[in-house]
């Protein structure tokens, strides 16, 4: 039997919201958005399969037809920059009106707890939020989710830089942000998703870094700790230590101490290959940028040699994946860390910067070296003004044309005659100096017998370093600042400091070994 036809109508109506309500956006193209200027920016979301969705912004009409999984993209022809705020429109099966839409510049800043590390953390961290009353600088953060499986979408949205809204964001990123803005005079968007203690395998998607034959070795170690993981004894070890976990803190609490740490889940952690990839990257992957500064590394010093492969792969199959080209991608070099040694050797953390100077053979890349600015007893340096002035000049001096020095004297070639080693550096235009006293520290030789030895070093010219030791009286191999925590002071005339290097090819301690016979 039909139902009367005005209590049809009145279902009807009721059900037409639910019908129009099916246009859905991303939370990273909200409000308050900046869009990357002067190049195409795709703007998606998702709506009933089969719909016609129409885009408006700034003068331009697009329409796309959301497909089989109700996905719908359109992308902007580019724009120049503009401190307008402006409304972009978007209708479908209903319709939605981002406000306050501006165009700039946008960096994505990633990585570890170091980039992740907040302005409230840092030095004069209360002043600089103070200075950050900036209405064109936007801040969004990526929740950390680690899955396996690909994310859409995140919680969050764009907010403006103010006192209020900076203390919690990235302190390198906002302030790299923040030289931009004011040297630039254009908006600026900056995209937090750094990660502590995140390993760069987990910053790839996992089919790639699967199907690739150089990692056939992390990955069976992978699938190895899976098995154990998600067997009924590992899910159930896992259950017992959150068990215990909850036991402790209630005495902790009782005794008002503060709570243990939680025990982690290796599984939806930061370290199993794919999973920041999926639950981090994926839900914005695409959105129209600039280009990435990136701050990580401490957590695959272990495995130095194997990152000097890691690292440039994924920094190619980002950019594979985004389909912006070759985007510039600057990254920090690791600081000074741990106990300084009495004696020179061999050195996990040296051998970690070594594979992040030779990732600079990619091109649109480089380093920020800050081999001078770490703290022995922490690994998170307070000094992030001086990290984001590093990153700073680069991207102004590579991407904006602006006159800066920018990159850090390097190692060209070592000669070896008289007893003494003769060591040339590229120094980009600006030459040599000494830091505090005029010999230069940091410096160590060897002989045919590798045993290493500190010898001190005297600068000849613009771009050479003599370097003896009486205790190799025939060196065959150079080192500087080989060390977890070098005792260094060779800088260029600018202020940046010397990237420390190696003349020598000898095995690196972090090499596999070779199977037993």
């Amino acid at each position: 039997m039909r139902p009367p036809l005005p209590l049809l109508l009145a279902v009807l109506a009721l059900a037409a919201p639910a019908v129009q309500a099916q246009l859905r956006l991303p939370a990273i193209i909200s409000d308050g958005m900046v869009l990357q200027q002067r190049q195409a920016n795709p703007i998606w979301g998702w709506d009933t399969p089969g719909t016609a969705v129409t885009v408006t912004f700034a003068g331009q009409t697009h329409r796309a037809t959301a497909g089989a999984d109700g996905r719908w993209t359109v992308r902007l022809a580019p724009l120049d920059a503009s401190a307008e705020n402006r409304a972009l429109n978007i209708a479908g099966s209903s319709q939605r009106t981002l406000k306050d839409v501006l165009v700039g510049e946008v960096w994505m800043c990633s990585g570890q707890s170091n980039m992740q590390w907040s302005l409230s953390q840092s030095y004069h961290g209360d002043l600089e939020a103070l200075a950050t009353d900036l209405p064109l600088v936007r801040l969004i953060s990526v929740p950390q989710v680690g899955t396996q499986e690909l994310r859409s979408d995140f919680k969050g949205q764009w907010e403006a830089a103010s006192p209020a809204s900076t203390p919690s964001f990235s302190a390198v990123g906002l302030l790299f942000g923040r030289y931009l803005h004011q040297v630039l005079k254009v908006p600026v968007g900056l995209i937090d998703n750094a990660w502590g203690g995140s390993a760069a395998e987990a910053w790839v998607r996992r089919s790639t870094i699967e199907s690739d034959p150089r990692f056939a070795a992390l990955m069976e170690s992978t699938r190895k700790r899976e098995g154990e993981l998600l067997s009924p004894q590992g899910r159930a070890a896992f259950e017992a230590s959150l068990q215990k976990h909850r036991e402790d803190s209630a005495k902790a609490k009782a005794a008002k101490k503060a709570a243990p740490r939680a025990p982690q889940d290796w599984l939806t952690g930061n370290a199993r290959p794919g999973n920041i990839f999926a639950g981090v990257v994926h839900p914005t992957l695409g959105y129209g940028m600039k280009g990435v500064i990136w701050y990580q590394g401490e957590s695959n010093a272990g495995r130095a040699h194997e990152y000097a492969t890691l690292f440039p792969f994924m920094v190619e199959q980002w950019r594979k994946e985004w389909g912006q080209g070759d985007f510039p991608f600057y990254w920090v070099q690791l600081a000074d860390y741990r106990e300084e040694k009495p004696r020179p050797g061999e050195s996990d953390w040296a051998e970690l910067r070594e594979a992040q100077t030779k990732a600079q053979r990619l091109p649109h890349t480089g380093q920020a070296v800050i081999i001078d600015v770490g703290e022995g007893r922490d690994i998170h340096p307070r000094n992030k003004q001086e990290v984001a002035v590093r990153l700073a000049r680069i991207a102004l001096a590579r991407d904006y044309g602006r006159p800066l020095p920018h990159r850090s004297p390097e190692f060209r070639a070592a000669q070896f005659e008289g007893g003494k080693a003769v060591v040339t550096l590229d120094t980009f235009g600006s030459s040599l100096r000494a830091f505090d006293v005029a010999e230069v520290r940091g410096f160590a030789l060897c002989g045919e017998d590798r045993v290493w030895h500190w010898a001190t070093g005297r600068i000849l010219g613009s771009d050479r370093v003599e370097v003896s030791s009486a205790q190799v009286p025939a060196p065959v191999a150079v080192r500087y600042a080989w060390a977890d925590n070098p005792v260094c002071n060779l800088y260029s005339a600018d202020g940046l400091p010397a990237t420390p290097f190696r003349s020598d090819d000898f095995p690196l301690t972090t090499a596999p070994k070779p199977a037993a016979k």
